[in-house]
């Protein structure tokens, strides 16, 4: 389902016309005022009323020039008009604009009746709390309130009718409950009404029917039941009706005959029945028509067609049968268009090719028939076909990827027969291929053309049960980038080819069961760390497990049953919750699991030689080995603090073991890739230690931190010791991985995996480089550090906190993948401890509750999170980070003058998801830590694909010019 942010998109615009005509509104108000004789309220005493409520809220610098010596007209987000009273007119309160200021606190508190000239509140993503106060509706002048996306709760209160001049009112995105109040129906100078995402239950009321002014009405996502009203019909001119995510049913009512200025219908999720009326095809101005996931019987009406204007149609999850009708190929400005599930059949009809615009078509889980057209060539915007789970057959057309846009091509359970086309080489966007479950047969060279290694953007593909022999092509361990790969239930024969190790970033599935493999299982699977479902069973292999198996540490299962191996299976975490089913029916398998035999000896590594050995530990986060490890370094520290030893270069030998690249590694192999430690391998260095690249034996590339050589200071000795518990703990894709480490007096050193472009600082200070890191880079460095900032804080347990979330700590690759590395003053959140700690961090990355309380809470690391956006917003540390919480009435042009000027400008697209990222920070920048965001939205909120006001309230225009022209 779209996310229901999206959803009020076309209502921003609206709003902003009203935001842009307010000074008329004051002064129209201002003037009623008068006539309507509001007494001898002063500008002293209103000036009284808003620093009462003031000093209720909590520290706000938006709040910061709210000071009894000044006019409340010189106020930050306070305005005034002069208002008429007998024959003077003297100044007023009349707006009070304060969105995303950081309030926090009770709107209650706020004397409305000192306040009667007031015309337009705008308090909108706050963190107002409590319940909506009726007095608010003594405020007869106000024409716009926004309270939305605040913690408010309780009901609406039925005094809100009163408010006769309210022209826009939005409530979203609180916890709002109860019916709507009937007595809103009074309001009929109401343009836009906007109350979804609350918790509101019961009917519409019907009274709504007497707001004929209504513009937009929005009472999505929330609790509604019963039927549409049939009155909604007299809503004329309504350009936007949204009542998606309620439990709302019965039929679609005949009266939407009559919204001819409609162009926005989203009634989706709900239980409506009935046909998709015919009557639909007269709203010919509709521009988006959703109705997905209801129990909508029959045909599609054929005169669906006439809606000439439709550029999105999801008619997805009902009960559609029939055919598709030819005439929807006359929507020719159609980009996404959704049929799937459903139990529509025949023919995909060859008008099909008109839509030369649409960009996704999504047919999947139907009962279509036959062949693709040949006209799909014409639909070269194409980025996203899904036609799964039908009963399709022929070939793939062979131009099907012409444009070159093709993003994710899914064709799956269907009666395919191939060969898979080879213009696919041409699809050097595609991220998403599926073809299982089809009936293609013969040796996959045909089918697999080698220039699917070169699709650097795959990530996932699966080519399963199908009837496919040969030799699995060895080009696939080029698509570097895959999450996901399936090529099992075929024929497929000879060896599992070695290059498979090279994706490393595979972390879903790799399944190649029911194949008829043979030969040893390549050592270079061990390199696939993140992997989480490993499936090899059902095959002819023989030899062993390879060792290096067991840094294989996100692995949840590992099926090697039905094959030849023997000998002992991987030790580990994976055994804790192993099922002996995954390692049956083999030649001789053996190890500690319950059901299979015990090895006849268990090779053992002696960690310790001698009084005169080093330190030495073995980076392998898994359950009880940690601990034992990591106990075992602290012991022997203290140990030789004690008893000063001394070494020689033969007493390093194997001192350093890592599992990593199914070997040993050993402390002189760091040494002689770096010389000794030499000056000339140096790539970085900082207070705590000194960074080295070194280039071990094997060709692989590493990082090794050295610490300073220092005696007394302990501080050094606990980052160090902190940063090895901590990496122990984790595994994340965007989290630098910890090969190793070593302590030892002369020498304490860790091994991490090499990040090749260096730190996010480095980059954007340099001008070139700045110019490479365009805005959409830029978007996805945000989302891979928001999104390793959500593992640390909401999925391990107990929660870490980085404690120095910096641009100089944000590593990029060579895609520049974002890799958060330095946990040096990482903190484990204990629930059972005050987790107080000495201040820690980096200058002018430090939550400000820092220099006057010693807990540390995960705000801290979002406040660094908020100011590394806007430095990669900016392409600069945001020194003015002071002002941006009170940009008022500036914010749009404070935005466009902000941003790195070095790329190139970016497109209107770019430009609302560049406003999206500025709102993320300054919500994260927030001066109370309450008010701040939990990572977990903020990563929710970045995921999501359009970012128009994942953030920002409905009623809040975009920081960023409006985006009118909006993409699908």
């Amino acid at each position: 389902m779209a996310t229901l942010h999206a959803k009020v998109e076309p209502i921003l615009v609206l709003a902003l016309f009203l935001v842009l005509f307010q000074p008329c509104l004051h002064f129209l108000h201002a003037d009623a005022a008068g006539r309507h004789g509001h007494g001898g309220m002063s500008l002293r005493a209103q000036q009284a009323a808003l620093l009462h409520w003031k000093s209720t809220l909590g520290s706000s610098p938006a709040l910061d020039s709210w000071q009894r010596q000044t006019s409340p007209c010189n106020w930050t987000g306070v305005a005034c008009d002069a208002v008429r009273r007998g024959h003077r007119t003297p100044l007023a309160v009349t707006s009070i604009s304060l969105p995303n200021a950081g309030i926090h606190g009770r709107l209650g508190e706020l004397n409305f009746s000192a306040l009667p000239f007031l015309s337009n509140i705008d308090l909108g993503y706050n963190s107002l709390q409590g319940e909506i106060p009726p007095a608010i509706a003594s405020l007869h002048e106000l024409s716009y309130l926004d309270l939305g996306r605040n913690w408010l709760h309780g009901q609406i209160p039925s005094e809100m009718g009163n408010m006769g001049h309210l022209i826009a009112l939005g409530l979203a995105f609180n916890n709002l409950t109860g019916c709507i109040p009937a007595s809103l129906g009074n309001l009929t100078m109401l343009a836009v009404l906007i109350l979804h995402q609350n918790m509101l239950t019961g009917p519409i009321p019907e009274e709504l029917a007497k707001l004929t002014a209504l513009e937009a009405l929005d009472l999505g996502s929330s609790l509604l039941s019963g039927q549409i009203p049939d009155s909604l019909g007299n809503l004329t001119k309504l350009s936007i009706l949204f009542l998606y995510s309620n439990q709302l049913s019965g039929p679609i009512p005949p009266s939407l005959v009559n919204l001819r200025n409609l162009q926005e219908l989203e009634l989706d999720d709900n239980h409506l029945s009935g046909g998709i009326p015919i009557f639909l095809a007269n709203l010919t101005e509709l521009s988006k028509l959703v109705l997905y996931e209801n129990q909508l019987t029959g045909p599609i009406p054929p005169s669906l067609g006439d809606l000439t204007r439709l550029n999105y149609l999801d008619l997805s999850q009902n009960q559609l049968a029939g055919s598709i009708p030819s005439e929807i190929g006359n929507l020719v400005d159609i980009k996404i268009l959704r049929l799937s599930v459903n139990m529509i059949s025949g023919s995909i009809p060859a008008t099909f090719a008109n839509l030369t615009v649409m960009r996704k078509l999504s047919l999947f889980d139907n009962m279509l028939s036959g062949p693709l057209p040949r006209e799909f060539a014409n639909l070269t915007r194409l980025v996203e076909l899904t036609l799964v789970n039908n009963s399709l057959s022929g070939e793939l057309p062979s131009d099907v990827c012409k444009g070159g846009n093709l993003k994710v091509l899914n064709v799956g359970v269907n009666m395919f027969t191939g060969p898979i086309p080879r213009s696919l080489k041409t699809c050097r966007s595609l991220k998403s291929f599926g073809l299982a479950s089809n009936q293609i047969t013969g040796d996959i060279s045909r089918h697999i053309p080698p220039e699917l290694g070169r699709m650097r953007n795959l990530q996932y593909l699966d080519i399963s049960i199908n009837n496919l022999s040969g030799l699995i092509p060895q080009e696939l361990g080029s698509c570097t980038k895959l999450l996901s790969l399936k090529i099992n239930h075929n024929s497929l024969s000879g060896d599992l080819p070695m290059t498979i190790g090279n994706l490393e970033r595979l972390q879903i599935v790799l399944d190649v069961s029911s194949n008829k493999l043979t030969g040893g299982l390549p050592a270079q699977l061990g390199n696939l760390a993140i992997l989480e479902f490993f499936n090899l069973s059902h095959n002819q292999f023989n030899g062993s497990i390879p060792t290096s198996f067991a840094s294989m540490v996100s692995l949840s299962t590992l099926d090697v049953s039905y094959n030849n191996l023997e000998g002992p299976i991987p030790t580990g975490r994976l055994l804790q919750n192993a099922s002996i089913g995954w390692f049956l029916h083999n030649k001789g398998l053996c190890g500690n699991l319950s059901g299979l035999p015990i090895c006849p000896s268990t090779p053992t590594t002696n960690h310790y030689k001698g009084k005169n050995s080093l330190v030495l530990a073995i980076s392998i986060p898994v359950g009880i080995v940690i601990i034992i490890i990591a106990t075992s370094v602290v012991i022997m520290i203290i140990h030789k603090k004690k008893r000063p030893q001394k070494t020689t270069a033969t007493d390093r030998k194997d001192v350093l073991s890592v599992w990593n690249f199914d070997g040993k590694l050993a402390f002189e192999d760091i040494t002689r890739a770096t010389e000794n430690f030499s000056d000339r391998y140096i790539i970085g260095s900082g207070g705590y230690g000194t960074v080295y690249k070194a280039q071990l034996q094997g060709g692989r590339l590493v990082a090794v931190k050295k610490l300073h050589p220092t005696e007394e200071d302990m501080n050094d000795e606990k980052r160090f010791l902190s940063e090895i518990e901590v990496l122990m703990k984790i595994r994340h894709r965007s989290i630098v991985k910890l090969y190793g480490f070593c302590s030892h007096p002369m020498y304490k050193f860790l091994v991490y995996d090499y990040i090749d472009r260096g730190n996010l600082h480095a980059t954007l200070e340099n001008e070139e480089l700045a110019k490479d890191l365009d805005w959409q880079k830029r978007a996805t460095i945000t989302r891979d550090v928001a999104q390793a900032m959500y593992y640390l804080h909401n999925e391990c347990n107990p929660p870490i906190i980085h404690r120095d979330i910096t641009s100089n700590n944000i590593l990029l690759d060579t895609d520049f993948k974002a890799y958060i590395s330095d946990f040096g003053t990482a903190r484990v959140i204990k629930p059972d401890s005050s987790n107080w700690s000495e201040l820690a961090g980096t200058y002018g990355y430090i939550a400000p509750e820092l220099s006057y309380t010693s807990v540390i809470t995960t705000k801290c690391d979002v406040y660094s999170f908020g100011v590394v956006v806007l430095e990669i917003v900016m392409g600069r540390y945001p020194r003015e980070l002071q002002s941006f919480a009170s940009l008022g009435e500036n914010h749009e042009l404070a935005i466009e003058d902000m941003l790195d000027q070095r790329p190139s400008s970016p497109t209107m697209v770019e430009k609302k998801e560049i406003s999206q990222l500025v709102e993320v920070a300054l919500a994260c920048l927030q001066t109370s830590p309450q008010s701040r965001p939990e990572m977990q939205d903020v990563y929710q909120k970045l995921i999501r694909r359009r970012p128009s006001n994942s953030i920002a309230t409905p009623f809040h225009a975009y920081a960023l010019e409006e985006i009118t022209d909006k993409e699908v």
